[in-house]
């Protein structure tokens, strides 16, 4: 069988995409270089004095590990070089990076990335990920502006995540479908190995930091419950599965079909993850490969974004576990989310 490789799979798909003329290609090859670098530190970590904390803390007050740095510069140098991107908004600076370059004034696109997602799993050996989201900017030219970033999930023009595992994979989507490409080392190329994916509509797995149930909304604890009951003909209980890493908990769900779910709680009333690089990336990857994805109570790809790190819940996965969710917040949680 012949193996495709992620620029020949990106040149081919070209043509979908008329009004790029090729800069969202070159754009979505500038990230996969990006990640190969990433992926060679990551696996090399513990050698080379990568680990541990900065001393430092980021915009959401969370340590910031030495490997985060690393791979955020490695994201803004890729994506900053290519010349397709205006700006550049991180989970790690408090403010955008917009691109004041001469390559970059005719730029079309902005990213917005969480350049090392479940970060706090590094130390341990559990696997990290990239997600990012591409938009087309809102703005007419020079360097991009907080306004380019102010547009709804659906307005995404590609969006996918990067997981450092067992083996790397990359998957995303331009919106015609999903598909996922794995790193081979011998060769240096991530190759095509899941063609259109597709999430099961109904799977056996709900993954929630259950250490937080006390502090979750009644929804939320009546549907886990409900996860846990025995009943044959649904082939309950179901299995919890939570690595505490996003992109992996997510991956996992979107192959073998499940729940994610990170609500709000007394002490993150407004949610934890954010809106613009971390929800609305998977949401649509998530609604690309068949699944939902809400906040317990509308679509994340419409909630309406007002500042950088807007936080959100989520509940995402399989379409039938994700509609069942949504119909116990209705019932037995008072606040809209």
């Amino acid at each position: 069988m012949k193996t495709q490789t992620l620029g020949q799979f990106i040149i081919e798909k070209q043509a979908d995409f008329p009004f790029a003329k090729g800069e969202l290609s070159r754009l979505l090859r500038d990230i996969g270089i990006a990640a190969k670098i990433v992926n060679r530190e990551v696996n090399k970590a513990g050698l080379v004095e990568i680990l541990g904390e900065t001393g430092t803390t980021n915009i959401q007050g969370e340590r910031v590990k030495k490997l985060d740095v690393f791979a955020n510069d490695q994201f803004i140098a890729a994506l900053s070089a290519g010349g397709e991107v205006c700006a550049i908004a991180s989970e790690e600076n408090d403010e955008i990076i917009p691109i004041d370059s001469e390559v970059s004034k005719s730029a079309r696109y902005v990213v917005a990335m969480d350049p090392l997602d479940g970060s706090s799993n590094i130390d341990v050996n559990v696997s990290v990920g990239t997600i990012f989201s591409i938009y087309r900017r809102t703005t007419l030219s020079g360097p991009g502006t907080v306004e380019d970033f102010m547009q709804r999930g659906t307005e995404q023009v590609a969006a996918g995540y990067i997981i450092y595992g067992s083996s790397c994979m990359l998957v995303y989507t331009t919106g015609k479908g999903v598909n996922g490409f794995t790193l081979d080392p011998s060769i240096g190329e991530f190759c095509l190995s899941h063609p259109n994916m597709q999430t099961p509509k109904m799977g056996h797995v709900y993954s929630v930091n259950e250490g937080n149930y006390l502090h979750f909304p009644e929804g939320v604890k009546k549907y886990i419950k409900y996860c846990q009951d025995e009943d044959k003909a649904t082939n309950r209980p179901f299995s919890s599965r939570y690595i505490g890493s996003g992109v992996a908990d997510i991956h996992r769900n979107l192959i073998v079909g499940g729940i994610y779910i990170y609500p709000t709680t007394t002490k993150s009333p407004k949610g934890k993850l954010r809106l613009l690089y971390e929800c609305n990336p998977l949401a649509f990857i998530i609604e690309q490969a068949g699944g939902k994805a809400t906040t317990g109570g509308k679509r994340i790809m419409e909630v309406d974004i007002k500042e950088l790190h807007q936080r959100t819940p989520l509940f995402c996965g399989s379409s039938e576990m994700v509609d069942m969710a949504m119909d116990f917040m209705t019932k037995y949680t008072k606040e809209k989310v």
